[in-house]
């Protein structure tokens, strides 16, 4: 009997892993944890710290659980890819939330229809997002964060102060970006 992996991912810093943890020691001993913070689920899992460590450390007879099938990529193909590569190293994966065990062939059959179904269903969500995006262009209505920098008033004092974009950094309380974003405006 091998080990239980368990295997958590974060999209953001602002998120934390704690609630997939919870869940995934309600059902399992985990022996060994992995984990990628701030990582987003369309880099491929291959080239993920925490997921490129697990997948050097198993071996045969492991089991790596995960919260969500979604945790190892968004990409159906690249999940299908990462799945295949561990059960040639003959370790099983399951994933809690969908309720499956990835190395039975209806496990396996599931998870395929579930990762396109997945995948059909961001490309959507993307799709009404740049829809939402056009209509609201051709309403005139704003888009973007609101502006809070007076990028007249930055330019100006940097002219009458002779000052340089660092300099006027400070005095704002602003980024050098900031600054060269101001400035560019009013040049053009």
């Amino acid at each position: 009997m091998g080990l239980i992996i368990g295997y958590l991912r974060v999209s953001s810093d602002q998120q934390s892993n704690e609630s997939q943890r919870k869940t995934i020691t309600e059902r399992f001993n985990v022996d060994k944890w992995f984990e990628d913070h701030a990582t987003s689920g369309t880099t491929k899992a291959t080239e993920r710290d925490g997921f490129s460590h697990l997948k050097d450390f198993v071996r045969e007879g492991d089991t790596v659980v995960v919260y969500a099938i979604d945790r190892l990529g968004r990409n159906t193909i690249d999940v299908l890819n990462t799945v295949e590569q561990l059960a040639e190293k003959r370790v099983a994966l399951i994933s809690v939330r969908e309720g499956f065990d990835l190395n039975s062939d209806h496990g396996k059959l599931l998870f395929t229809m579930l990762a396109g179904l997945a995948e059909l269903e961001r490309k959507n969500l993307r799709a009404r997002q740049l829809a939402g995006i056009a209509r609201a262009k051709a309403e005139g209505k704003p888009l973007g964060r609101r502006k809070v920098i007076d990028s007249n008033a930055v330019r100006i004092w940097r002219l009458e102060n002779s000052a340089s974009i660092r300099e006027t950094a400070l005095e704002f309380g602003i980024s050098l970006a900031s600054v060269k974003r101001a400035c560019a405006i009013n040049h053009s």
